[in-house]
């Protein structure tokens, strides 16, 4: 008997905040419409069949299938993502969540979210798209987690000035504990802001937070003209700009539609030609879609195009 399951998982555009908070780790999740889809199938053999770069979806598989019984079981697993990979979009989060997700409507389970947090950060540093809604996590230890509620009618344009950044080195970083511990008060005020911007609808004090808190981080990861994009931003109608903290994309934060606005993204390419490619993009809620349960009139589902 085949036993099979599919899931989607959405990537993200880089975070809303991030930091610490008395020295525990945290980032505000920045969920997009830009998804990893995993298709998991158990029993068609003993041996095991997975894409040769998607080692960690297949290790978080495995992991999920053990706690479940299932560890006699083959498994041949199929990823479809575009997402950009060591950009700060959560690509791995989103493809090992998938793949647990998958894994869990193979089983005909419903899994818990606090296994599928510890199987992803057993592997990796892991970003906190899994869960639904806009959430708070502690993306290294899962020693915090908070749901802050419903996603904010959002758009975004997200920039990619080019290089990538590990996420492994980045998180072992000798000065890191010391920079974010500085950096505390700031981070602390940028989360009320966006708390406040969520619980309200309210972009604005969202955008006002988000952008505090790419500053803030510039000190751990600079940005290259990061306040000039800031500047740029708010002065053709933006609420602000958030960033991959431990990655490198911008997003830009518009009214939802202007994400598509040709004249803006072109305004913007033009302005800082450095730019290799960028993404209109919208705000979703985080957690698993499951196959036969997608809905693509709303535009939730989809691949992002490019420009640039």
């Amino acid at each position: 008997m085949i036993l099979e399951g599919g899931a989607v998982v959405p990537g993200s555009c880089g975070e809303l905040v991030q930091g610490t908070s008395g020295g525990t780790n945290f980032l505000v999740s920045c969920p997009v419409n830009w998804y990893s889809r995993v298709t998991v199938r158990l029993g068609a053999s003993q041996d095991d069949h997975y894409p040769k770069k998607r080692s960690k979806t297949y290790l978080a598989i495995r992991k999920m299938l053990d706690l479940y019984g299932y560890s006699g079981h083959g498994v041949i697993i199929d990823v479809t993502s575009s997402l950009p990979v060591g950009k700060g979009m959560a690509s791995s989060t989103a493809d090992l969540a998938a793949g647990c997700f998958a894994a869990a409507a193979a089983m005909k389970i419903t899994p818990d979210l606090n296994e599928i947090a510890a199987i992803a950060l057993a592997i990796e540093p892991s970003d906190a798209t899994f869960f639904p809604g806009i959430a708070l996590f502690d993306h290294v230890r899962g020693m915090l987690y908070q749901d802050l509620g419903k996603a904010v009618p959002l758009g975004i344009i997200a920039l990619d000035f080019g290089g990538v950044v590990d996420t492994l080195a980045f998180n072992n970083r000798g000065d890191l504990p010391s920079r974010n511990s500085s950096n505390e008060s700031k981070t602390r005020q940028a989360l009320e802001l966006v708390k406040a911007g969520i619980a309200r609808k309210d972009p604005v004090l969202l955008g006002r937070g988000a952008t505090l808190s790419a500053l803030t981080n510039q000190g751990i990861l600079h940005k290259p003209r990061l306040e000039e994009l800031i500047d740029f931003a708010m002065s053709h109608g933006a609420y602000g700009v958030n960033v991959a903290h431990s990655g490198t994309v911008a997003g830009v934060l518009v009214p939802p539609g202007r994400e598509s606005d040709t004249f803006l993204v072109k305004s913007i390419a033009k302005h800082f030609p450095a730019l290799r490619a960028c993404y209109p993009l919208r705000l979703v809620g985080g957690g698993p879609r499951y196959t036969g349960m997608i809905h693509r009139r709303d535009g939730e589902y989809s691949e992002a195009p490019a420009w640039g």
